[in-house]
């Protein structure tokens, strides 16, 4: 399947592409980002980072049809990467993603996950999506408690910044639909 590029009101989330690479590795290495991520992200964010990360692990899953990434940007300035979105189809960790510092409070991640969730739903026809978040993260919960998530578990997770708690939030295709569908 060709990922399609999905837009908004204010923004085009582009398909992730190699050429992506130094412009992530200019906006994603920040603590504030970093360290509400996964344990496996390196810390510091060596040189090569995002290259590796893009060419070994991001392009390769999207081939695999298991993943789905976006670039996050303006349609007011469509050169400039403000972050990344991404759908996995893995058990209980379906989206993800990050936004730099310089554009967060704005709405634009919201507005970058309802695209993504409705291709979730909508164009891949999955029953439920699953997000898991460090507890702490106050931004992140707040853009799934606001697209009608509910948090289902909590437990301890590694994250960069150390263990922390965890929560999983969930919402399934019917309850989108009911929300977001007319």
């Amino acid at each position: 399947m060709t990922i399609p590029t999905l837009t908004t009101a204010r923004l085009v989330l582009k398909p992730l592409t190699a050429d992506d690479a130094p412009q992530i590795q200019q906006r994603y290495p920040h603590w504030e980002i970093v360290r509400y991520m996964v344990s496996s992200v390196p810390w510091p964010y060596p040189d090569d980072g995002a290259e590796s990360y893009v060419n070994n692990v991001a392009l390769p899953d999207m081939e695999k049809g298991i993943a789905w990434f976006w670039s996050i940007r303006r349609k007011d300035a469509p050169d400039e990467l403000m972050g990344i979105i991404c759908l996995y189809d893995v058990e209980d960790n379906n989206r993800g993603f990050w936004l730099a510092p310089a554009f967060q409070g704005k709405g634009y991640m919201r507005e970058a996950s309802i695209a993504a969730t409705d291709f979730w739903f909508n164009t891949l026809n999955k029953p439920v999506l699953r997000a898991p978040k460090a507890a702490a993260n106050a931004r992140s919960q707040r853009i799934s408690a606001s697209s009608g998530m509910r948090l289902i578990r909590t437990e301890k997770k590694p994250y960069v910044s150390g263990l922390l708690d965890s929560e999983l939030w969930e919402i399934t295709r019917d309850e989108w639909n009911a929300r977001y569908v007319s």
